[in-house]
């Protein structure tokens, strides 16, 4: 059994889902964080400027800036309740309509009344948006409050932002608790950009889709067709009966997780194939690859299920 990522019709294209402009509190223009991102290769990016009031709640239009080889999904990152530590919650949602009806969310502190965090993501799905609970370890996320986002498709596994601003990058923990409580989430890294510091071109998607077209990369995220990285290249991940079998651009490590402290690792030089037995993980009923290449740089598949 494949990863459908590997399967699926199409080509892979690169795009970043997490992004800020000045339209909220990032340091550009949209216009040229387009041009930006389009210079460094990327085929499409997700402009998520913050959606409160104190910004006019914006839903950035970035329309005028695609191209025959670029292009952007609509989104915003949505802000509304508190989390268990007093916080709002912050939630990304890439494919938000134009007209998503905003909550009232002034500012970057709770207010009373809100609706919750989970409820304002159910609406985002429910509104056709590709939900993402965002930077977990930065937020200072608690299991419970990761639990309580059933509408969520995937968990940021890295946030280039976070990464480079405060050394609290990760979202594995909180995905893997996720997993191993049978939530079937895809992983995603970003860079969280607002150009005010080295955030930008750190973590990014690789989708499989039949074109560059903002609603085929939206469906294609929604069916988990894709997988993360800050460099290397995964090019197939296959489940055997007893290994799992990863193909890829030079790498040192390739390490297969899953339930609890199951993982096995192989290591080497240049490395552009790994088959793993899974006796350490049998009794796991999901799995997820990483590959590390000499520099440190990873890339993360999205989870197999068993």
């Amino acid at each position: 059994m494949a990863l459908s990522a590997f399967t699926a019709p199409g080509r892979f294209w690169r795009g970043n889902l997490h992004t800020h402009s000045d339209r909220s509190d990032g340091v550009l223009p949209p216009q040229e964080v387009c041009r930006r991102y389009q210079a460094e290769g990327y085929d499409f990016i997700a402009l998520t400027d913050h959606f409160i009031g104190a910004y006019g709640y914006p839903i950035t239009d970035t329309t005028p800036f695609r191209g025959n080889s670029f292009t952007t999904i609509p989104g915003a990152e949505l802000h509304s309740g508190a989390m268990a530590n007093g916080e709002l919650w912050h939630i990304l949602a890439v494919g938000l309509p134009e007209d998503f009806t905003a909550p009232d969310a002034p500012g970057f502190h709770p207010v009373a009344g809100q609706e919750s965090g989970p409820e304002i993501a159910a609406r985002a799905r429910a509104a056709g948006a590709f939900v993402v609970i965002a930077h977990p370890q930065w937020s200072g996320l608690t299991l419970a409050d990761a639990r309580s986002i059933d509408a969520a498709h995937a968990v940021e596994i890295y946030n280039h932002g976070c990464a480079t601003g405060c050394d609290r990058a990760d979202g594995a923990h909180t995905a893997d608790l996720l997993l191993s409580a049978g939530r079937r989430l895809s992983l995603i890294a970003t860079d969280d950009a607002h150009f005010s510091e080295p955030d930008h071109f750190g973590g990014w998607v690789m989708v499989k889709a039949e074109a560059n077209e903002p609603e085929l990369l939206l469906d294609a995220l929604k069916r988990g067709d894709f997988y993360s990285s800050q460099g290397p290249e995964l090019r197939g991940v296959t489940l055997e009966r007893d290994a799992v079998r990863v193909e890829c651009s030079a790498v040192s490590t390739v390490i297969v997780q899953g339930h609890g402290s199951a993982a096995t690792a192989q290591h080497g030089a240049s490395m552009t194939g790994a088959e793993l037995p899974l006796e350490r993980l049998r009794n796991s009923p999901w799995l997820r690859v990483t590959v590390i290449d000499r520099a440190g740089k990873r890339a993360w598949s999205n989870p197999i299920w068993r």
